[in-house]
């Protein structure tokens, strides 16, 4: 069994979960076991096998092997009420898999307006040619969320905070409305992952997280993971089986690395971000600082009634500005990277237009100027907040003028 046989802090479960001795070894970390097929004893072992399908059974390469077994069983223990976990070779790939593990042709799927667009890209073109109808919602608005289902709405997809804009909904209430109607609620909850929002303990029944973010932390692994109570855990692995979802044991090694350090680096990037954004907030060419871990930002409230941590990950939107002068920004930072992905060592820096995007609420959001809209989404990692602030003012000094 894994060394964990008490409750323990989350650093310390990160440290030791997933480590069964008759996986390490004498070593610390599961070695990587490569390998597609996996032999038997007799023809006897072979047919007592097929009565077993869960993790520390070998059976075949798909399924998996000590390296695989440890990372899903340590990502279990860090989210409270887990049954299991399912490895995918990206977080998109987790969506797609958890999304499809409880919807059937002719079902209705619930989206949250401001999710991960390729959320929104597999809800809308995959599903729809599979016969699943998807229908996008205001978080905030509960009312219209509530009228929304109907006999055919099976699932729920949430996501929080909300890709890009931060805004933080009201897990425990639209995961109420959804089972009241019988409905299962899925959650991306990568931003935060379990240990700063345990979202099955808030209402979920499928939580999911990529890896390529927090865990993995140093930008050179794709995967992701999906996480389920007793009542989907089977469908949701059934279901990985049988699209053939698996990660290669050297990709779960790179991550399971990163987990262990994953809750200090996830304090570090916070209070960086934290400071980045209560100096944003008194420039004059912010119009908007969207970090829920700020008072005063989209959320906040609510962030602070369910959420233990957070991560570096926020965003804000100019004030008037063009989008060339924007793109002027982005291009004289020194520090922060242009790219995709987030919670990486790196500091990154990534222009948005929430707009298109969006069919269900408004942006720029009700109360703003319309010239308010042109966002950037900062990923901070684990440079100096001070270097980064001072990269920041050299951007902002470069389209003062212009």
């Amino acid at each position: 069994m894994s060394k964990i046989d008490k409750p323990t802090g989350a650093s310390t479960a990160a440290v030791l979960a997933g480590r069964r001795e008759e996986w390490t070894g004498p070593v610390v970390n599961p070695p990587i076991w490569r390998g597609s097929t996996h032999l038997y004893e007799s023809e006897a072992d072979r047919i007592a096998a097929l009565a077993h399908n869960e993790d520390g059974h070998f059976h075949y390469g798909r399924r998996g092997a000590p390296t695989q077994w440890s990372l899903a069983e340590a990502l279990t223990k860090l989210e409270p009420g887990a049954e299991g976990t399912m490895l995918y070779p990206s977080g998109t790939a987790a969506l797609a898999g958890a999304m499809m593990s409880v919807l059937e042709p002719g079902d209705v799927l619930l989206v949250q307006d401001n999710v991960y667009e390729p959320t929104r890209s597999i809800a809308s073109g995959l599903f729809k040619r599979w016969g699943v109808e998807a229908r996008f919602f205001d978080p905030a608005d509960h009312d219209a969320y509530a009228i929304a289902f109907d006999d055919r709405t099976t699932a729920v997809m949430l996501e929080t905070p909300g890709s890009l804009t931060m805004e933080v909904p009201d897990v425990p209430r639209l995961a109420a409305i959804a089972k009241d109607r019988g409905a299962a609620v899925l959650i991306d909850n990568t931003w935060a992952t379990g240990l700063g929002f345990p979202a099955l303990e808030h209402g979920c029944d499928i939580t999911i997280t990529a890896l390529t973010k927090h865990a993995g932390g140093h930008s050179d692994v794709m995967m992701g993971a999906a996480s389920a109570g007793a009542k989907y855990y089977a469908k949701l692995r059934h279901t990985a089986q049988s699209l053939g979802q698996v990660v290669s044991p050297d990709d779960a090694a790179l991550v399971a690395r990163g987990l262990r350090t994953m809750p200090l680096r996830l304090r570090q990037s916070t209070a960086s971000a934290l400071k980045i954004a209560h100096w944003l907030k008194d420039r004059a060419e912010v119009a908007h600082v969207l970090c829920p871990m700020v008072e005063g930002s989209p959320g906040h409230e609510l962030w602070a009634r369910d959420f233990s941590g957070g991560c570096g990950l926020f965003s804000f939107v100019l004030a008037g500005h063009t989008s060339e002068q924007r793109a002027a920004f982005v291009d004289t930072l020194e520090l922060f990277g242009i790219g995709y992905s987030w919670g990486g060592f790196e500091s990154l820096a990534l222009p948005f237009d929430a707009a298109r995007i969006r069919s269900a609420s408004a942006w720029p959001k009700p109360g703003w100027h319309e010239e308010d809209h042109l966002g950037i989404r900062l990923a901070i990692g684990l440079e100096d907040a001070d270097d980064l602030i001072a990269d920041l003012d050299r951007a902002f000094a470069t389209i003062k003028h212009s």
